[in-house]
């Protein structure tokens, strides 16, 4: 009986490339993502790409998508138990703890989920809560907008890293206010940590307030 030889690489699939294109966006950008450069890293012809995705700009949606994937959506199932601000606030966590770990991606994840399934399930997941809370369905949806422009934009860059640690660059005669500036950068955690919750706790409260005024 005849055995196929196994093949010295791991067969070319839609996961490999979806992984090495993830592991190129988080090393060097959307840019670094060409067919060559991952034919070359996967080990394979430029063309046997296409038998997975039609064009760059497809292996790049499937790449937003994955990160889509691994936010946690449990918060708004039905019989969770957690309510409306509760489930934003332990959602948005999530949310931004997986941008936080592929920054790069962000620009793509922007543009608005489209097609991509994984993606399209965060939006149906936040809309269906909020109606289920009675939220009015033209609220639940800006709340969605809301939310997803506030979590995104918290993952574009961080606010402590754009001052330089040099003190001499905030000269008090043209920026009084700036004199402790310098010491930002090397508290980019607890700045940028400390913005966010404070963002994502006014954005709740205000949405609180909204509820409340709300015809019943």
């Amino acid at each position: 009986m005849w055995r196929m030889a196994r093949p010295r690489k791991p067969l070319l699939s839609r996961d490999r490339i979806v992984e090495t294109a993830g592991a190129l966006v988080d090393a060097e950008g959307l840019e670094a993502v060409s067919t060559r450069r991952l034919a070359a890293a996967l080990g394979v012809s430029g063309p046997s790409l296409y038998n997975h995705f039609r064009t760059k700009d497809a292996i790049l949606e499937a790449v937003a998508d994955a990160v889509s994937a691994r936010v946690d959506l449990s918060m708004f199932e039905v019989g969770d138990g957690r309510d409306w601000r509760e489930a934003l606030r332990d959602w948005a966590h999530s949310y931004r703890a997986a941008l936080a770990d592929h920054p790069n991606i962000v620009p793509v994840l922007a543009r608005g989920p489209g097609r991509r399934p994984a993606g399209l399930r965060v939006a149906d997941a936040v809309f269906g809560a909020m109606t289920r809370a009675g939220w009015p369905a033209a609220h639940a949806t800006r709340i969605g907008a809301l939310m997803r422009y506030f979590i995104l934009g918290s993952a574009v860059g961080s606010f402590a890293e754009g001052f330089v640690d040099d003190e001499s660059a905030y000269d008090p005669a043209d920026y009084p206010h700036l004199g402790q500036a310098h010491l930002l950068a090397e508290r980019r955690r607890e700045v940028d940590e400390g913005a966010f919750e404070t963002g994502l706790t006014a954005l709740l409260d205000g949405l609180a307030l909204q509820f409340a005024a709300l015809p019943r």
